[in-house]
């Protein structure tokens, strides 16, 4: 099925039940359904066609998920930008995708101008340059949406490259149905009830936005929370009925530091996912002890869309009673997905050797977008496999376990940072010779990152200066933590900067 049929199909089921409870009132699933054909219709009124990109820039909303369905039902690519993107991100998203429209908040007014000059059709939410939103969806029809082939593009879901240049990860309707069963029968451990309540407690451009189709699916309701705060949380789930939610481990650290809080505060919480990062096994203990005892993990990629494996409730009880190495396992794969470890050969490995991940199955991506063009693509599909770049290995049971990652990429609060991306910006700075940038482990972001430079001859480098001018060109997750001037960086045999050894000192130091 496509987005806009499953759309349809839960606003012909569920008319009179609240699908959407936001800031600014809710909406019927009748309601909800209404707005996002129009909306899909008034997109192609404007002449976007059938496999256009649209980029979409906003926070958490009602008005972020009515786009989120109708640029897809709509038969268009829908390019989301993380609005904590420096705004030179965004262009650079804008030329490699060959956006024709761009839905915008109008509080990101300022620093989109060059973003909407580069492209024809601009829709604004709120009083800024663009068409009206509210304008847009009252103009269009509410004629039948036309189906859409299972393996049509979608989305083009944007990372950085190796280079930090952005890559698009090509997700299809097929994908994402493949999500939903998955998410439902894995993640959630079956349907939603028609009282469970999702709250999006995170940004819906990352993982929370896994969880909109699965519960307007199940005719279930959905809580959007305008930004992260672990106050307004607690009231969703003890005053507004939240049940569900995903988080990344941050968000469960900031739970975990509220005064006053325990199991009967969160006596209705039915499930607390995360993903994006390993959460401590203390942090593990901590919260199944003070939140819920209900706590599922999910891995997944931009490559291949989640969950690929999952570490379910059943796992996290018994990894904290007598099996705690089980807690730093990543699961098990999910319904219909293959995973295997490899050697570099390609060569399936025995349980507890350690190799490549590979995964295959309906939740892989198309392909990059633009492959031809790049030689900075670290993961490629062969053979419907798709290489992750992840080091793991895994026991005879089928739990998976990943051990490193092939490349040096950071994990910070969920949110994936290269490296090599924040060191061209440092090296910008006046007197810095060399820099390595690497990550740190962090219990409350996971790792940190942490920028080391060594000064040219005759020259002295202000760390104060350093992190402003990362603070002027990179986006906030994404500059150091920390920036230390060293006189020299250990060296590997071939004459490379060593970051392992970096690492090693760094986390070898008192805290």
């Amino acid at each position: 099925m496509d987005v806009g049929t499953l759309l349809t199909r839960a606003a012909r089921r569920f008319p009179d039940r609240v699908a959407v409870d936001g800031p600014h009132g809710s909406l019927t699933f009748a309601e909800l359904g209404d707005r996002v054909v129009r909306l899909a219709n008034a997109l192609r009124a404007l002449g976007l066609q059938p496999g256009d990109r649209v980029l979409d820039l906003q926070s958490n909303s009602v008005n972020y998920l009515e786009t989120d369905l109708a640029i897809r039902a709509a038969g268009l690519v829908r390019a989301a930008l993380n609005y904590r993107l420096h705004p030179t991100d965004w262009e650079r998203i804008a030329a490699d995708s060959g956006a024709r429209g761009l839905i915008y908040d109008a509080r990101f007014a300022d620093s989109t101008e060059s973003l909407r000059d580069a492209i024809p059709h601009v829709v604004v939410i709120g009083d800024a340059p663009g068409t009206p939103y509210e304008r847009l969806v009252a103009s269009g029809t509410t004629a039948p949406l036309q189906p859409i082939e299972p393996d049509a593009l979608c989305g083009l879901h944007y990372s950085s490259g190796t280079t930090g240049h952005p890559k698009g990860a090509q997700r299809t309707h097929r994908n994402w149905f493949a999500s939903v069963v998955n998410m439902t029968h894995d993640v959630l451990g079956g349907v939603p009830c028609p009282d469970d309540v999702y709250v999006h407690a995170g940004p819906i451009t990352h993982t929370s936005g896994l969880f909109v189709l699965p519960f307007l699916v199940a005719g279930s309701r959905q809580i959007v929370l305008p930004t992260w705060d672990p106050d307004t949380f607690v009231e969703a789930v003890a005053e507004r009925g939240a049940t569900h939610t995903a988080v990344v481990p941050t968000m469960v650290s900031r739970l975990l530091n509220l005064p006053g809080v325990d199991r009967e505060t969160f006596a209705g919480l039915r499930m607390l996912g995360y993903a994006g990062a390993p959460m401590p096994p203390e942090q593990m203990r901590r919260a199944h002890e003070q939140i819920t005892p209900h706590l599922v993990q999910y891995y997944g990629l931009v490559e291949a869309i989640p969950p690929v494996t999952v570490l379910d409730a059943a796992d996290h009880a018994r990894g904290l009673a007598h099996d705690p190495e089980l807690l730093t396992s990543a699961g098990r794969s999910a319904l219909g997905v293959e995973i295997a470890v490899v050697d570099p050969g390609g060569r399936t490995l025995p349980p507890g050797e350690v190799g490549e991940v590979v995964t295959r199955g309906d939740h892989v991506m198309r392909g990059y977008w633009n492959a031809e063009h790049r030689d900075d693509l670290s993961k490629s599909v062969v053979d419907g496999w798709l290489h992750t770049g992840d080091l793991g290995r895994m026991s005879d049971d089928g739990h998976l376990w990943l051990v490193d990652r092939v490349g040096d990429m950071i994990i910070s609060g969920g949110y994936n940072i290269y490296p090599r991306e924040v060191e061209e910006v440092v090296a910008e700075v006046p007197g810095v010779a060399d820099v390595a940038v690497v990550g740190i482990d962090d219990p409350d972001w996971g790792q940190r990152v942490v920028a080391l430079v060594t000064a040219r001859e005759g020259a002295v480098v202000d760390e104060a200066k350093v992190m402003q001018h990362c603070r002027d060109r990179l986006a906030s997750y994404k500059k150091p933590k920390q920036v230390r001037v060293v006189e020299s960086f250990p060296l590997n045999s071939t004459g490379k900067i060593a970051k392992k050894v970096l690492r090693q000192q760094l986390e070898s130091e008192p805290s």
